[in-house]
C-alpha cells in the first residue's frame, strides 16, 4: 500500500500538532433603538425589497409602478440623433457624432490641445466661450445700414408733409399768444392791493464808529449789573441796577434799591452780570439822606467804569441811560441833559424820610429798574447814577423827566461808605419851608431854630427868609437843604436873609447831623 504525503508536512521549527483555529468574530452589541430605526423591515431577509431584485436588467418586479412611459415629442427633441446609438458625449464642436473623424478612425472626443472646455479631464481656466462670437467689427460689416430716422419721424412717428408742419407751428403759436393775453389781462384787471413789490435792500453793513451810542453801550454794558433783592422763602423782592466803579468788586447804587436787605439781614442781594453772571453782594453801607449804597461783589477780571466830571456837563450834552428797566437787563437808552442843579425830593414812601438831593435832569428813558444804573456821557464817562422819574400816571411810566445824582457828588458819598461804612452831612440846626406863593421874598422861611445849633449861634431867628447859602441862591427848602449839604462839617458860610423886610449876612458854622 503507497503512503500518501502529509497534507500538513511539518515545517522545521513548527511545534506538532494542530494548528490554531481562527478567532471568532466580534459582533459587538446593537442598540435596539438604532436597531429598529435603522434595521431591515420585518420579512426582509436580502438587502433589496422582494418587489425589486437584481438580475432582471432593470425591469420592474410584479407588483412595483413605475413612471408612465416618456411621450414621443420630448423622446424626439432630446434623444441621440439617428445612427449615433453608440455615442454617449457630444463629438468636438464641428460634427453631431453621427460622422466619423477625418482620418477614418474614431479617436478619443477630445484632446488637451483641441477645446479644454470639452475636456472633462483638463482643468479650470479662464478663456474665451465655448461658441465662436463674432467681433464688433464683423457684426457692423454683416449689419445692414438702414436709413435714418427724420424730425417729423421722431415727433411723429411716420412722415409729415412740410405743409402740415408749417399749419402746426401756427396754430401753436396763436394757442399761445392767445393765453398770454389772456394772462395779461387778468394781471392788469386783478386787485389793486397785490402785485410785485420792488424791495430796496441795503448792501453795506451798518456803520458803528467810535463814539457811537453802539460803540459806548458796547464798552459800558460790563459794568453795569442788575440787582436783584430777594428774602428766601418771599414772593417778591426788589429789582435795580448797579456800576461797578472798582476792580475790587465795588458796585454803587441807590439806598432805595437794597433797603430791605439793611432792614433784613436775612434778604439776600444777588448781581447778575451782562454776560449771564450771577454772585451775591454785600452790603458796605448805605445813605438813605443821599439815596445811594455801596455792594461788593467777589468777581475776578471785572471791568469798572471810568468816571467822568458831571460839573463839565452842559444842558443840550447827549447821555446815555444804562440799566435794568422793568427787569429788562442791558437795557440802552439815549437822550440829552435837560437841567443842572434841580433841587429833588423823592421817596418819603412809608413813613419814612423824603430824600433830597441835587441832580441831573434828562429825557433819556429811565423807569423802574433803572435806579442805581449809569448816566454817561459821550465819551462813556460816568456822569451820572439814574435815581428818579416825573410820572403823570399812577404806574409811573417815563415821560421823559428823569433825574440822576450828579458824579461829582455820588462818588465823593461812595469812597466815604468804602472807608467807614457811613457818612455824616454838614446841618445848619433849623427847620424850614418854602414861602407861599405871592410872597414879597423867595426863599426858604425858618419854621423852627434847634437850641444851640449853628443857626442859633449864628443869630437866626424864627420868620426869617434865607435867601442865599455860600452865595447860591436859594429858592425853597429843597435848594436850602441841598445848598448846605454841598459844603463839609465845621465850614463858615455866609448866609444871607431877609428880616423885617431887611436884608442881613450872618456867618453860620456848620455842625454835623
Amino acid at each position: 500500500m503507497t503512503e500518501q504525503p502529509n497534507a500538513n508536512p511539518q515545517q522545521p521549527g513548527e511545534p506538532a500538532g494542530d494548528r490554531l483555529a481562527p478567532r471568532p468574530l466580534a459582533r459587538p452589541a446593537v442598540d435596539p433603538a438604532q436597531a429598529a430605526t435603522f434595521g431591515r423591515p420585518r420579512g426582509v431577509d436580502g438587502a433589496f425589497d422582494k418587489l425589486y431584485q437584481p438580475g432582471t436588467n432593470g425591469q420592474a418586479a410584479p407588483g412595483l409602478n413605475l413612471a408612465p412611459p416618456t411621450p414621443e415629442s420630448l423622446a424626439e427633441a432630446f434623444r441621440r440623433p439617428p445612427g449615433a446609438e453608440g455615442v454617449v458625449l457630444e463629438r468636438p464642436q464641428g460634427t453631431n457624432g453621427s460622422e466619423p473623424s477625418a482620418n477614418g478612425s474614431e479617436g478619443p472626443l477630445w484632446t488637451t490641445t483641441s477645446d479644454p472646455w470639452r475636456d472633462p479631464g483638463s482643468g479650470a481656466v479662464l478663456a474665451g466661450p465655448a461658441v465662436q462670437q463674432d467681433s464688433e467689427e464683423e457684426k457692423d460689416a454683416k449689419r445692414p445700414q438702414g436709413a435714418l430716422l427724420s424730425l417729423p419721424e421722431v415727433l411723429f412717428g411716420r412722415r409729415v408733409q412740410t405743409k402740415a408742419l408749417a399749419m402746426l407751428a401756427a396754430v401753436a403759436l396763436v394757442i399761445g399768444a392767445v393765453g398770454g393775453l389772456i394772462g395779461w389781462w387778468f394781471a392788469d384787471t386783478g386787485s389793486e392791493l397785490t402785485g410785485q413789490a420792488s424791495i430796496s435792500e441795503a448792501d453795506a453793513a451798518k456803520e458803528r464808529p467810535a463814539g457811537s451810542i453802539a460803540d459806548i453801550a458796547h464798552r459800558v454794558a460790563p459794568a453795569v449789573v442788575s440787582l436783584e433783592v430777594f428774602k428766601p422763602g418771599a414772593d417778591a423782592g426788589q429789582q435795580g441796577s448797579g456800576v461797578v466803579i472798582d476792580t475790587q468788586g465795588y458796585v454803587l447804587t441807590n439806598e432805595h434799591v437794597i433797603s430791605a436787605a439793611t432792614a433784613d439781614s436775612a434778604t439776600k442781594v444777588t448781581a447778575v452780570f451782562f454776560d449771564g453772571r450771577r454772585v451775591e453782594a454785600k452790603v458796605v453801607g448805605s445813605d438813605p439822606k443821599t439815596d445811594l449804597a455801596v455792594v461788593k461783589v467777589d468777581v475776578n477780571n471785572l471791568t469798572a467804569l471810568q468816571i467822568g466830571k458831571s460839573s463839565d456837563l452842559a444842558v443840550g450834552d447827549s447821555v446815555i441811560a444804562v440799566g435794568s428797566p422793568l427787569a429788562l437787563q442791558n437795557s440802552v437808552t439815549a437822550g440829552i441833559v435837560s437841567a443842572l442843579n434841580r433841587p429833588v425830593t423823592a421817596g418819603g414812601d412809608g413813613g419814612s424820610a423824603p430824600v433830597i438831593y441835587e441832580a441831573i435832569q434828562t429825557d433819556a428813558a429811565i423807569n423802574h429798574g433803572n435806579s442805581g444804573g449809569a448816566l454817561v456821557d459821550a465819551t462813556g464817562a460816568l456822569v451820572g447814577i439814574n435815581s428818579a422819574i416825573r410820572s403823570s400816571s399812577a404806574e409811573g411810566g417815563s415821560i421823559g423827566i428823569g433825574f440822576a445824582i450828579p458824579s461829582d457828588y455820588a462818588v465823593k458819598i461812595a469812597k466815604t461808605l468804602i472807608k467807614d461804612g457811613k457818612v455824616v452831612h454838614p446841618d445848619i440846626g433849623i427847620n424850614a419851608s418854602s414861602t407861599v406863593a405871592g410872597s414879597s421874598t423867595m426863599g426858604a422861611q425858618v419854621r423852627n431854630v434847634a437850641p444851640g445849633g449853628p443857626a442859633a449861634s449864628a443869630g437866626i431867628k424864627e420868620g426869617d427868609v434865607i435867601t442865599e447859602v455860600g452865595g447860591r441862591l436859594v429858592r425853597d427848602s429843597a435848594e436850602l437843604l441841598v445848598a448846605v449839604r454841598a459844603r463839609e462839617v465845621g465850614e463858615v458860610v455866609p448866609v444871607r436873609l431877609v428880616r423885617d423886610g431887611s436884608s442881613l449876612v450872618v456867618d453860620v458854622k456848620l455842625a454835623s447831623d
